[in-house]
């Protein structure tokens, strides 16, 4: 999966919220930063659609436009890059990284918490297996 520039990510963003949409309605969730020109937001989601990224429906000149690719997906293919190049693929120094950087006591309270009920739930080793 490709990487997306910031530009085309604001642009997914808005789609991905709006599910199906007209470049009219991708301009209106923008941000007021100020807003990009209609023409500029109809370039880019050609771009996006050039890279799978983005499917449409013709309505005589008019398109829709919605994600063929989940925001779910893209998550998973940037944290994986993100892995790659900064944490040599380790999950574990992403991880460190988060805790002595980022996370505040009480997301570091809740993340040891997901940890624990990850443990209690995953399936005991059977002691009796040979």
């Amino acid at each position: 999966m490709e990487e997306l520039t910031k530009t085309e990510e604001r642009i997914m963003q808005a789609l991905w919220k709006l599910k199906k949409a007209f470049v009219k309605d991708i301009i209106e969730q923008l941000p007021d930063e100020p807003k990009p020109p209609y023409n500029t937001v109809s370039s880019v989601v050609r771009i996006l659609e050039r890279k799978a990224y983005v499917g449409f429906r013709a309505y005589g000149k008019t398109y829709e436009y919605f994600p063929l690719i989940s925001k779910t997906e893209y998550r998973a293919a940037s944290l994986k890059r993100m892995l790659t190049q900064y944490f040599d693929d380790s999950p574990t120094a992403l991880v460190s990284f988060m805790v002595e950087e980022t996370l505040s006591q009480r997301e570091k309270q809740q993340l040891l918490d997901l940890l624990q009920d990850a443990d209690n739930t995953s399936p005991k080793p059977d002691s009796d297996a040979k």
